[in-house]
């Protein structure tokens, strides 16, 4: 079993020379699994090369677990052959939903909170695990709008999916932040309501304000801006109530900054997982 903290970077093709360049300063590296679907023996080869080089967990995107409709056996298949190819330490997907009847969302959807997406998820959870070998994290997501349907809050919803599936949770404190700002609810008591002994890895992120149509302002989590220092404190927090290891990972989609700024903001969640588990010792 893991014994200490790791903080790490999601791959992407526009950080690959850096991240390459400062493994010594990256200690794992997430893979968006979706964008290795399909690719040739080659291609996977050299993702399992650099599994070979630092720890690897991929990550999906567009399975819509979170459903009361069953997953399609083929993505399910082409998932279990990147798993297979790559050798990854663990995968997560989202608790959401990105189709219906026939339709593409075209992004990743907060599901409705009820009892009968639940046995949706659970029923995908359980095939996912048998397809591919393994159950995946499942990753709180962040939403604009609260979902139509729903007969219970996001701490309840988070709490009832890893029950109802036996999987790990997968916190994205930047969408609880979000969505904590969006909705009126607090951040840090919410996550003192969450099943923290089940949380395995964190990611972090940025987002920027937007104003909607009817003049309200949102928080888009939009992974393109810097990481928001509340989040650091709610990894703080985190670190100070979770007694297991933390795999934390940056996500960056957009408006690059030099390598260097990023491996700072890995530096940033390193200072604030020893100041929680500090805070934890005392």
């Amino acid at each position: 079993m893991r014994g200490h903290d790791r903080v790490g970077l999601g791959w992407r093709p526009e950080l690959a020379a850096g991240i390459l360049g400062h493994l010594d300063r990256i200690d794992v590296v997430e893979v968006i699994a979706d964008d290795w679907v399909g690719a040739g023996r080659r291609a996977l080869r050299a993702v399992r090369t650099l599994a070979r080089q630092v720890p690897v967990v991929l990550h999906g995107v567009s399975l819509g677990l979170a459903s009361a409709a069953p997953v399609e056996t083929r993505r399910l298949d082409g998932l279990a052959r990147v798993v297979d190819a790559v050798g990854p330490e663990a995968w997560s997907e989202h608790l959401a939903f990105v189709r219906g009847g026939g339709l593409e969302i075209g992004h990743l959807a907060a599901p409705p909170r009820r009892t009968a997406t639940l046995a949706g998820l659970a029923a995908n959870v359980a095939r996912a695990r048998a397809v591919v070998g393994a159950a995946p994290a499942l990753e709180n997501v962040a939403t604009l709008i609260e979902p139509p349907g729903s007969d219970r809050d996001e701490t309840t919803w988070l709490a009832d999916a890893v029950a109802a599936t036996g999987s790990a949770l997968l916190l994205d404190l930047h969408n609880l932040h979000a969505n904590a700002r969006n909705f009126g609810f607090d951040a840090s008591a919410a996550l003192g309501r969450l099943p923290l002994d089940r949380v395995d890895m964190v990611h972090l992120a940025g987002g920027h304000w937007i104003t909607a149509r009817d003049g309200q302002r949102r928080l888009l989590d939009d992974h393109r801006h810097d990481v928001p220092d509340p989040v650091y404190a709610l990894l703080m927090e985190l670190a100070a109530r979770a007694p297991q290891p933390l795999t934390v990972l940056l996500e960056r989609d957009g408006d690059y900054p030099a390598l260097e700024h990023l491996l700072g903001e890995l530096d940033r969640a390193r200072a604030a997982l020893a100041r929680g588990r500090a805070e934890r010792a005392a």
